[in-house]
Order: structure tokens, then sequence, then C-alpha cells
């Protein structure tokens, strides 16, 4: 099957394009997929539905990045709040991208609309499947070329995840950083470290995911999130 048709549009605060800063390199972040098969999904894609998302994609469209975070929680709102804040994309480029199945990576301002969600859940986010592996492989390799031999890319998603890091690697290589806090951390622990950064304007320190520990002992619980005025 064929990727699903997406076109770029603008939504509040799905925009993921940003001017590039003069401070450091040339860096857009790869936010791991929010999962499509979901209960949460289903209430997206649910025509009984009555929230303007929900609306929205079964009409006009709306952003990837939003839609994912509806879908993910905490953990996709902390990717793509964290992706806004520190990227420093050249321009013409996004500074978040997203890992679509099918569809490799898709600046999370996309539009897209309920028949692009219902095609990403057919295909496994899985890298023994080349429906997921390859597109993601060739829009990384067009990624690195975009960004020239100085920009970096940063992986916001589990580092243990076979499923997309492992292709990832293999056409990055070195390119590709990590946050160093993410080993051990579950999915709502990282979520939750990534809002702190934002909040307190402070940039996570990064190490390359190749010849990283990948896997390690859970590092001590966060404290609450203070409640935003």
């Amino acid at each position: 099957m064929a990727p699903p048709s997406v076109t770029s549009g603008k939504a509040g605060e799905g925009r993921s394009s940003r001017p590039r800063t003069s401070a450091g390199p040339v860096r857009v972040f790869l936010l791991s997929p929010a999962r499509v098969d979901g209960e949460r999904m289903g209430m997206v894609l649910s025509p009984r539905a009555g929230f303007a998302l929900a609306h929205a994609v079964q009409g006009p469209g709306a952003p990837l990045g939003e839609v994912f975070r509806f879908a993910s929680g905490l953990y996709f709102r902390g990717k793509l709040a964290y992706a806004l804040a520190f990227g420093r994309a050249p321009p013409g480029e996004s500074a978040a991208l997203v890992m679509a199945p099918g569809a490799g990576l898709v600046p999370a301002e996309t539009v897209v609309r309920a028949q692009d969600l219902r095609a990403y859940a057919e295909i496994p986010v899985d890298a023994r499947q080349p429906r997921f592996r390859e597109p993601l492989e060739h829009a990384a390799a067009a990624l690195a070329i975009r960004l020239g031999p100085g920009g970096e890319v940063v992986l916001l998603g589990s580092v243990a995840a076979a499923k997309y890091v492992d292709p990832l690697l293999a056409v990055l290589g070195g390119r590709l950083l990590f946050p160093a806090e993410f080993v051990g951390r579950g999915d709502m622990s990282r979520g939750g470290l990534l809002l702190r950064a934002v909040r307190a304007g402070v940039e996570l320190a990064y190490l390359p995911v190749a010849g990283a520990v990948r896997h390690g002992a859970r590092p001590p619980r966060l404290p609450p999130l203070p409640r935003s005025g």
C-alpha cells in the first residue's frame, strides 16, 4: 500500500517549524510515534465523537502533532513541546519530525485526515516490516543530506526500542543522538522530564546512540509537575 497522502498546514501549537537561531548547530528532533490503534485514537476516529479535534480529523484535517499528542498524552506532549522549544531547523525544515508508519518522517505540523491515520494503523511499527522500515530509512537519508554534515538529529523516543532505533542508526550512525537522561525511564517519566526542561528553558545533554548504554537502572522518580497558571 502506498504511504498516506499529507498536506502541509498550520494550526496553533501544532506548528513545529521555527526559524533557526545562531546559538549552536542545526538540530532537529525525531519523535517516536503514538499508538494509532489505541483507545484514544479510536475516539478521534469515531463518527460519534463530539469534540473539535475529531471533527477536524474527519473533515479538513488536523496537524499530526496535535493528533498524536491527544492519542499519547503526557509523553508525546513532552516530546512535541521540547522539539518546538529547542529545535534549530534550517530554513524550510521542521524542527519536529514524527515517525509515521508507512510515511517515514512527517513534520508535526502536517495536516492529516482520518484515512491517513487508518493507513498508519495498518502498518506495524517493526523494523522487520519493510513497509515501516524502508520509508523511515529513505526519509532519514534524505534528512541527513538536507541538514548537511554539521546537522544533528536527536531521537525523542526509547533508545531501547530496536523497532525504530536500528533503522535510524543504520542510516544516521554517529549523527543520531538522544537525551542521556532517557536511559532507564519509562514513557511517562520521559514526558515529564521533557516538560520540565521546557519550563526551565534548559536543554538536556545528548549522547550518540551508537555505542551508548541503551538499558539501565530506573532513575529516581521525578517530583510532580507544578500546575501551570
